[in-house]
């Protein structure tokens, strides 16, 4: 009898589901069917295939996804080559190299840093920010001051070859980003390990040339990265001044929740920033913003708002693959 009751308990709520959202409850069905993928990791742009190398020797392991998208971005920000995340990354208009980071666990745990300066891995100070301090978020010079108490090496990220970009710039001194040349890029990192948790990890150092104290997206948890271990995680790259008008990585992860899979998620969120581009007069074709997703069933997608927009998957040790997202301006 009780086990009759339960039948037809679970039968009315299935049916009412079904009623409110269609769409939801077909998915969360498929969902409860499908074999999860696991481990995977993904991330942005050309840089995120070495990048998921070094976040796959934690997942292989049995690692946690935590450690291995710290690990994961921590090798793009020590390459002086690449010009848009941590050492080598370009200046500000004042010549100073800022950083901002976040990380978030499958617990909500978050921590960021943001105008972070002498400091080649900000990410890890993001994390000693979610570890070590009753905060979530710090920024300049406190920043840089409890890096220093927890141990971090104080260095000159300003390398030679972006000095000389610096003092080029300096003689027009013409701040207008072009879409696709990273000089305002980000490496946003998402995981899901082989325990089922997710987490993520965001890093850069924002927009050349940009204004001493400006910053983007990339350490606000919400905009450029967000979390949610019961659906899934995003990350977001591109002009972060419009992802944080909307909230996009929080957006993405909604809109999963709703029901809609990683690309439609990431689609709708840069559908609204056009749409939102278009209400301010603003030149769709001067911005770009990027969506990457994992849900937590190891599905993956992404969406841009113009052509360019890279990104890396890793599924096994022989399957790191770099693909490009779909996009809204054909």
């Amino acid at each position: 009898m009780a086990e009759r009751r339960f039948f037809l308990k679970s039968s009315a709520a299935l049916a009412i589901a079904f009623l409110s959202n269609p769409l939801k409850a077909c998915r969360e069905v498929a969902d409860k069917n499908k074999k999860v993928q696991k481990p995977v990791v993904v991330s942005t742009w050309n840089f995120g295939l070495q990048a998921n190398e070094a976040a796959w020797k934690v997942l292989a392991n049995g690692g946690k996804a935590l450690d291995a998208v710290e690990q994961g971005v921590k090798l793009v920000e020590a390459d002086p080559n690449e010009r848009s995340v941590g050492y080598g990354g370009r200046p500000d208009r004042d010549g100073r190299v800022t950083l901002d980071a976040c990380i978030m666990d499958e617990l909500a745990n978050i921590g960021s840093v943001a105008c972070l300066e002498h400091i080649k891995h900000p990410i890890s100070v993001a994390r000693a920010v979610m570890e070590k301090s009753p905060h979530v978020m710090l920024v300049g010079d406190g920043a840089l001051s409890f890096a220093l108490d927890q141990g971090f090496e104080k260095e000159n990220l300003l390398t030679p070859e972006s000095e000389a970009e610096w003092q080029e710039w300096l003689k027009v001194s013409d701040y207008k980003p072009i879409v696709n040349i990273e000089n305002h890029d980000t490496i946003g990192m998402l995981a899901l390990d082989e325990s089922g948790n997710l987490s993520g990890a965001c890093t850069t150092s924002g927009m050349a040339f940009k204004m001493h104290g400006r910053v983007g997206d990339s350490p606000i948890i919400g905009a450029g990265l967000f979390v949610d271990n019961e659906v899934g995680a995003a990350v977001a790259t591109g002009h972060g001044e419009e992802v944080i008008r909307v909230v996009g990585s929080h957006l993405v992860v909604e809109l999963m929740r709703q029901g809609k899979n990683p690309n439609e998620a990431c689609k709708e969120a840069v559908e609204l920033i056009n749409k939102k581009l278009k209400l301010r007069n603003k030149a769709a074709k001067d911005t770009q913003i990027g969506f990457l997703a994992l849900s937590k069933t190891g599905e993956y997608g992404s969406f841009a708002l113009q052509n360019g927009f890279s990104y890396a998957v890793m599924l096994s040790p022989e399957s790191n693959k770099l693909e490009n997202a779909n996009y809204l301006l054909k």
